[in-house]
């Protein structure tokens, strides 16, 4: 029905020269968007120019829906979208995956958005991952010529003397919650048959747990939220609670409080019958 859908839509060209419809659907890597076809071809050259603009509907591939379908990571794709809408790039705080970022620029051949993510040389050869080339050119527009230059050597020195992930550390909370069960059999302890944590759960403020768990994060359920407000929606790409203890501790965070509730249950209405015990736990991390 989709396919239908989009095929009877494709009638409606962008322009007189163009097999596509105006409005596009995409699926990159199981992320649906929806954008014009204007924006995919905003940068010529690009692979999504050459896609879009000089290959045709049926040469592309589609998902069951209809959709056109691009084999790559659907999470950095808003980005890419964002920065063929206006030419701009903005990143989140705490924004760990600019080097795949500048991956995903490099294979849609964007030079500019490659280059704007390509990380700062200095004179000694070593390599500041803190600051883009976005990020100069954006310092050398605020303060001017010289003040800009000035200020990027301030930057450099600093950036020397001290750590910029010390620097970038906040104060805060972060409580991981899961949810576990397992099964005891007719009063012998030792057949218990425990199931592994379905999900472990993050709360707290944004721009921690994204310092914290990095691309490890889901952030379907929550794409949105400000770095500084709190949320209660993020989880694990794991489950593995050592896993998640590690990274908080190599942040620098430290357990401060836990609590746990238990229910029981039978598999059936025959209170001789295995029993069920499902638990909910949850840790509190604190780094000052």
């Amino acid at each position: 029905m989709a396919l239908a859908d989009t095929e009877r839509a494709a009638s409606t060209c962008a322009d007189s020269g163009s097999p596509f419809s105006e409005i596009i659907e995409l699926n990159v890597g199981g992320q649906v968007y929806v954008t014009r076809h204007k924006t995919l071809i905003a940068v010529p050259d690009s692979l999504l120019w050459n896609m879009f603009s000089k290959k045709s509907p049926k040469e592309l591939a589609r998902d069951s829906k209809g959709r056109f379908f691009l084999d790559r990571d659907g999470f950095l794709f808003r980005y890419i979208l964002d920065y063929l809408r206006d030419l701009n790039l903005v990143l989140p705080d705490y924004f760990p995956e600019k080097s795949r970022l500048q991956r995903e620029a490099d294979f849609f051949q964007l030079r500019d958005l490659a280059k704007r993510l390509s990380p700062r040389v200095s004179k000694d050869n070593s390599i500041s991952e803190e600051i883009s080339q976005s990020d100069t050119e954006e310092g050398a527009q605020q303060c001017g010529s010289s003040g800009g230059a000035e200020t990027l050597r301030t930057m450099s020195v600093s950036g020397a003397m001290r750590s910029p992930s010390l620097d970038s550390r906040k104060s805060g909370y972060i409580t991981v919650g899961y949810r576990g069960s397992y099964t005891i059999g007719r009063d012998i302890q030792t057949d218990a048959k425990f199931r592994r944590v379905a999900r472990i759960t993050v709360c707290g403020k944004t721009s921690l747990a994204k310092e914290v768990f990095g691309d490890t994060l889901n952030e379907s359920r929550d794409p949105d939220r400000p770095p500084e407000r709190y949320t209660s929606r993020y989880y694990l790409k794991y489950n593995f609670l050592e896993q998640a203890f590690d990274k908080l501790t190599e942040a620098g965070f430290h357990m401060v409080a836990c609590s746990s509730t238990g229910t029981c249950a039978y598999t059936s209405n025959d209170p001789n019958e295995d029993k069920i015990w499902t638990s909910y736990t949850e840790y509190v991390f604190c780094r000052e």
